[in-house]
């Protein structure tokens, strides 16, 4: 072969940029984790009964690709929290979330977990938004399986959708700094 140049041929218009073939990198990395999310149930109540039945044969979440569910924090990246949050039990919570791997998310699964629910007592915590950070709101008490599911779904499109370099923004650092994480 000689020392000439080899001619290549230009890109398609639009393929150019941040992208490799006809998609980015963060469309990729998006669809990856949104399809498998690893739950880490959180269930102090009645919610929890019916996550059992989201998990079962007949709503199936692992349909969704949240088929392994982790009780180890280390090894999730969704944390369901359902039902009643004692005062007591929030440091539990939050040591539950600090010791996720990023990136993380949250569901408050049904009305206790999301505002307290009907026990607006001085023992009960009124939203785990007090102490962690929320990225869906499941609302009912409790909330039907279908109700879970969809916001499952919920969260799925909001991973999917999400930067690869969100967690690493300021506004995201802020976030966390306003509950005191680092």
């Amino acid at each position: 072969m000689s020392d000439s140049k080899i001619n290549m041929v230009a890109p398609p218009e639009g393929v150019v940029g941040e992208g490799f073939f006809a998609t980015k990198l963060n469309d990729v990395v998006g669809l990856a984790r949104a399809n498998s999310l690893w739950p880490l149930p959180f269930a102090t109540s009645c919610c929890g009964i019916e996550f059992m039945a989201t998990m079962a044969s007949h709503y199936d979440l692992a349909r969704f690709g949240s088929e392994r569910v982790s009780f180890s924090p280390r090894q999730a990246d969704m944390l369901l929290v359902m039902g009643t949050i004692s005062k007591k039990m929030a440091p539990i919570l939050r040591q539950v979330y600090e010791q996720m791997a990023e990136p993380r998310w949250v569901i408050a699964v049904g009305a206790c977990a999301s505002s307290g629910g009907v026990f607006d007592t001085y023992s009960v915590l009124q939203g785990i938004d007090k102490v962690i950070p929320v990225d869906v709101y499941v609302p009912g008490c409790p909330p039907r399986p279908e109700q879970i599911v969809d916001g499952v779904m919920k969260l799925q499109e909001l991973v999917r959708s999400e930067s690869v370099r969100r967690r690493s923004s300021p506004e995201y650092q802020e976030l966390l700094a306003s509950y005191n994480i680092q």
